[in-house]
């Protein structure tokens, strides 16, 4: 049911760029924000092509608790909620879960369903492919990429640095300390956006020689 458009869009690789990180029980976690499922969603379907609807919502603990660095009384809320996406004739089923912590009963309600809701949602849409997290699910992740823009960000800002060092020494190590970091980026020898990197530690190693001569 999907056009050509649809379908490169579902097949295409995601961009580094829409990822974001957490630490979880001293585990590093990737994943893709709600809103940012739902704008892939109106962007690859149309804004009146899919539809979402939540038909399960549980509560499956509520428990008092210590909130915040004081200590005060709060609760601790979790919610279990089963989501359904519908695409034309596809529909996909997710299950999430979320939990809030307040010291008001029900706004911790209300965040452990917001969370829960978001959580399912994502789980659903993600079965349509790489663009809504399912690239994530690969350990190597093979299929998340660097975009062109994401390369520039990295190329200005190290840039920017080297301009900042006072003496030869600095940015040598400097160099050698972010090598991997401009590795992932696929910023190596032999490509346009290394050589800008040289020629900038160059010129400013050619400033500082200046400034010491002078």
């Amino acid at each position: 049911m999907f056009n050509d458009e649809q379908k490169k869009a579902l097949s295409a690789p995601l961009s580094r760029s829409h990822v974001k990180n957490r630490t979880q029980s001293g585990r590093s976690f990737s994943y893709i924000e709600g809103w940012h499922s739902i704008a892939e969603a109106n962007r690859i379907f149309g804004y009146d092509g899919w539809n979402r609807e939540t038909f399960e919502t549980r509560c499956v603990s509520e428990k008092p608790r210590k909130v915040g660095r004081d200590l005060r009384d709060g609760y601790s809320v979790s919610y279990v909620v089963r989501c359904r996406i519908t695409v034309g004739d596809i529909v996909r089923d997710g299950t999430g879960a979320g939990h809030g912590i307040d010291v008001d009963l029900g706004l911790a309600h209300e965040s452990a369903i917001k969370e829960a809701e978001t959580d399912a949602m994502k789980r659903a849409l993600m079965t349509f492919g790489n663009p809504f997290g399912l690239a994530l699910y690969d350990k190597e992740q093979k299929e998340v990429v660097e975009t062109e823009d994401n390369i520039h960000s990295v190329l200005d800002a190290q840039i920017e640095i080297i301009k900042t060092f006072k003496t030869e020494a600095a940015i040598n190590k400097w160099w050698k300390q972010t090598n991997e970091l401009r590795n992932s980026f696929g910023i190596v020898k032999g490509t346009p956006e290394y050589d800008v990197l040289v020629r900038a530690a160059q010129m400013q190693m050619a400033i500082i020689k200046g400034e010491q001569n002078g």
